[in-house]
């Protein structure tokens, strides 16, 4: 078995990976911006069935400071980097986003390259292959990329850049790199650091969605994700591929909430059964923060396809009608705990 880091454990993804790694019989190590969240880190891994005793060294290093990276990638076989730098308010400048996760990647990757890791797999998101297009209809592919000088918000500027940079790193005598794209992550939560994507339901089940916002988006579970990053860390096809995670195809956010409504009974009683008119969605999204961030998907369907994963990897997600409701079954024990 392997040795492997896992930058972010103490997040969604992240946590999952660990999960899926120690499950697997890896050793891991991970790493937290500050040791104070060690406590809840491994409350979530206990949360999510790993033994006090898992084998899982958790260390200090920042994606902004050199410290610690040399030393967290020591001796390890792997590199799942799946850290991201966060914001607590919407950034003034594009590049208050941007350079922190270009330059967060490229820390990582130089330290793999010096400590001689087999390979790194860079935890991406569909943020940095479809935006910026303006086909109404299209289902994407590993070859699209995000058109970054199309207007588009900045985080998917940064994840877009960020991947970028970290190709060319590779490609110029970096170590053997593969990349996860995601888009909204949903399924069940460990803790309170969850998906942003995982914020739709909890607003439809807390009745705090009075109408449903006209736009479709393709969801896939956190345990696949994590599940196909391991296959793209070993398997030898993953080699310098991106791979998309996708359940089936793209939903509207309305058949999300049909799903919730007909599967959770009563307990989805506050799910909204209307969906907003496209020309008051927009304006709307002028004057609520909380529309302003979707403007940008709004009257759009984010396709895409996992054939590339399930071809070449083997990866097999499960049908997100069961992850949306491990998703609400999950924040509503969250909630009332």
């Amino acid at each position: 078995m392997a040795e492997v880091l896992v930058t972010g454990g103490s997040g969604y993804i992240g946590s999952w990976c660990v999960l899926a790694l120690l499950a697997d019989g890896h050793s891991v190590r991970t790493t937290v911006r500050n040791l104070k969240k060690e406590p809840e880190l491994r409350a979530m891994l206990r949360a999510g069935g790993a033994p006090d005793d898992a084998k899982v060294t958790v260390l200090q290093a920042d994606l902004q400071q050199d410290a610690g990276w040399r030393e967290a990638v020591e001796g390890c076989d792997y590199v799942l980097h799946v850290a991201s730098p966060t914001l607590t308010s919407v950034p003034r400048d594009d590049d208050e986003m941007v350079v922190p996760a270009r330059d967060g990647v490229l820390r990582v990757l130089r330290a793999a390259r010096d400590a001689g890791v087999k390979r790194v797999v860079l935890t991406s998101a569909f943020g940095a292959v479809g935006y910026g297009h303006p086909e109404a209809t299209r289902v994407f592919t590993e070859a699209d990329w995000t058109d970054v000088d199309a207007g588009i918000p900045p985080y998917q500027k940064s994840k877009t850049l960020a991947e970028r940079a970290a190709w060319e790193f590779a490609a110029d005598g970096g170590p053997e790199l593969a990349a996860v794209n995601p888009v909204g992550v949903f399924g069940p939560v460990l803790g309170t650091d969850y998906s942003p994507s995982l914020g739709l339901v909890q607003r439809m089940l807390d009745g705090e969605m009075p109408a449903l916002p006209p736009f479709a988006s393709g969801f896939v579970d956190v345990r696949d994700v994590a599940d196909l990053h391991l296959r793209a860390m070993t398997d030898p096809a993953a080699a310098g591929e991106r791979f998309i995670a996708i359940a089936g195809h793209s939903l509207w956010v309305r058949e999300v909430a049909a799903i919730l409504r007909a599967r959770l009974g009563e307990r989805a009683a506050k799910v909204p059964t209307r969906e907003l008119p496209l020309w008051a969605a927009r304006a709307l999204a002028r004057v609520n923060p909380a529309m302003r961030v979707l403007r940008p998907q709004l009257g759009k369907n984010f396709d895409a396809t996992s054939e590339k994963a399930q071809r070449l990897l083997g990866w097999s997600p499960r049908p997100i009608e069961d992850t949306i409701v491990d998703t609400a079954e999950s924040l509503l024990a969250l909630k009332s705990a």
